[in-house]
């Protein structure tokens, strides 16, 4: 019997056909891409779970209460990156990008929402975007490349939103020796491409 007959015949049946399928990244691999050139590494990061918190007016307090006992500090103020139990960097007044490890929570925006109670809007935004790791020396000249961030000045746990090739991004100094750009999936190839390229113009 052919698969499509099998199929065909699990259907009428009304059993439940399972799938094998095999995750991929953002640029379409089965694993992340790490491209070295020079003293400076990209690394494409997949597993990071991200939800953005907002604020419901009227609710600020209660809100602020709940996102405090989350992150076990204070939510971040504008530019800035925080937590210890889960992480936080600002996007706008009253509301926060929450990053979390993928395998503890895969389910984060649903974990979030239950704390809030109602006072704050919680939206998945883990498959929305795309998530690149530079090193190395030379990593703040390929950062002048692209952007037009002042990212010598910039401190660990701090964070900025900024134009990458006309794509709104963040950039998180997460160390003095590691920044993060963040970008929309749908343009993970563009924007993995303008890294590369800005990395292979200094060698």
């Amino acid at each position: 019997m052919s698969k499509l007959s099998r199929l065909i015949l699990s259907i009428q049946k009304g059993t439940v056909c399972v799938h094998n399928l095999t995750a991929i990244t953002a640029l379409g691999q089965s694993m992340p891409k790490v491209e070295q050139i020079g003293a400076v590494t990209c690394s494409e990061i997949p597993d990071i779970a991200l939800a953005s918190v907002a604020y419901r007016l009227g609710k600020e307090k209660p809100a602020a209460v709940a996102l405090q006992k989350l992150l076990g500090v204070l939510a971040p103020g504008s530019g800035l990156v925080a937590g210890t139990k889960l992480s936080a960097f600002w996007i706008g007044p009253d509301q926060w990008m929450i990053e979390a490890p993928y395998d503890k929570y895969e389910a984060l925006a649903d974990k979030l929402r239950e704390p809030f109670k109602g006072a704050a809007s919680v939206t998945d935004q883990s498959d929305a975007w795309v998530r690149f790791d530079l090193t190395g020396g030379g990593m703040l000249d390929v950062l002048e490349r692209i952007c037009n961030l002042n990212t010598r000045s910039m401190k660990p746990s701090t964070a900025s939103r900024t134009s990458v090739e006309h794509l709104g991004c963040f950039v998180i100094c997460r160390t003095a020796s590691c920044f993060s750009i963040i970008g929309p999936r749908s343009s993970a190839g563009s924007l993995y491409h303008t890294l590369i390229t800005a990395m292979l113009s200094g060698t």
